[in-house]
């Protein structure tokens, strides 16, 4: 695994080829300093030997270690086997410190024969156990660090998911709601036994459904495509209504290439047509005023005596779908006896929903 990049990754949650060089490196150094200071009792030569058997020691130890922890990582990667692979990995470093000395200290005995002179086992076994714990927690630390972060990134990705779902179901009602009205509307028209005014308005249908199909999947488009399609919805109701439906447009041109949740403004002009008396003797004006942040949209209220039947999901769908995209949410008042809705327009989505996904 030492020559391995993805296996190092993947076990440690890091690639540890320069670490391990390194800490072995000074790791040698430090404990021939502590024990011997080699370099300044003896001969460079003598010196160099010393601390090649400690830089040895050292590559055993830290080898050994090392290996054993990717063997655990294996057996139990999980988060909740933290506790059990670390109270092992700490046991298990006991052992091996104490077998590599003993092992060792029968070997290099076995080779300099009668000048050989251990150092005192007691003191330098526990420095190294301090020592490879301390390489120990390092790794774990990096590992539970790297492991962290991927599984907030893999919780991310799962709500992201979730809420792209949601989204999809929302536009979805959408659609057939706005069907569901406009067949009303066409319902009213065919009653009044107007048959070019039915054809023209399907003629219109067709051309606004066209658009919301070019929409395809996106949670947000810019206020001028919302507006472009809002304008052809109101044609539509013209056709109708005539001078008796009047829009009021005071958009900021800086503002129409901020975004928007699609159809939002043109559910809202449909929900204020559907609900208001719209007369020769009471013409409904309806106000669309964008700023840099903001879209309202205003109308009096002159609730009709008949109401027509309503899914009431208009107004809810666009406050649902905004909080899904964005911490601003739209806002509904009252003021005397005018009807405000307020619209965010935003520069981006949430980082759980894309614009387009």
């Amino acid at each position: 695994m030492l020559f391995n990049r993805e296996k190092r990754i993947k076990y440690l949650g890091f690639d540890d080829r320069w670490f391990m060089l390194i800490g072995i490196l000074v790791l040698s150094l430090i404990i021939d300093y502590l024990f011997n200071n080699s370099f300044v009792q003896y001969t460079f030569g003598v010196a160099l030997i010393n601390w090649g058997i400690t830089l040895g020691f050292t590559i055993i130890n830290w080898s050994i270690s090392r290996s054993f922890m990717v063997f655990l990582r294996g057996k139990y990667p999980l988060f909740k086997d933290n506790l059990k692979r670390i109270s092992i990995i700490l046991l298990a470093m006991i052992g091996i410190v104490v077998l590599v000395d003993r092992i060792g200290d029968i070997t290099l005995a076995y080779i300099f024969e009668d000048s050989y002179h251990a150092i005192d086992r007691t003191k330098i076994l526990t420095v190294v156990f301090v020592v490879s714990i301390t390489v120990i927690a390092i790794y774990e630390a990096i590992y539970l660090y790297v492991g962290l972060g991927k599984s907030i990134r893999q919780e991310e990705q799962a709500k992201q998911v979730i809420v792209e779902a949601k989204l999809d179901a929302l536009r979805n009602q959408a659609r057939p709601h706005f069907l569901f009205n406009s067949l009303n509307t066409l319902r009213d028209i065919i009653d009044q036994e107007d048959k070019q005014a039915a054809n023209q308005f399907v003629d219109k249908l067709a051309d606004v459904y066209r658009f919301i199909l070019e929409s395809g999947n996106a949670n947000l488009i810019s206020l001028r495509q919302e507006l472009e399609f809002a304008k052809a919805y109101v044609y539509i109701q013209s056709e109708r209504f005539g001078e008796n439906l009047q829009i009021q447009w005071d958009i900021l041109e800086i503002s129409k290439d901020l975004l928007v949740v699609p159809m939002s403004l043109q559910l809202l002009l449909e929900n204020a047509i559907k609900h208001n008396v719209i007369s020769k003797a009471n013409p409904l004006m309806i106000k669309v005023s964008g700023g840099k942040e903001k879209l309202s949209v205003s109308n009096e209220i002159r609730e009709k005596s008949t109401k027509l039947p309503s899914t009431k999901l208009g107004l809810k769908n666009i406050v649902n779908r905004y909080r899904l995209i964005s911490e601003k949410i739209p806002m509904v008042r009252v003021e005397n006896t005018e009807f405000v809705v307020i619209l965010p327009l935003l520069k981006q989505a949430n980082s759980y929903a894309n614009i387009d996904y």
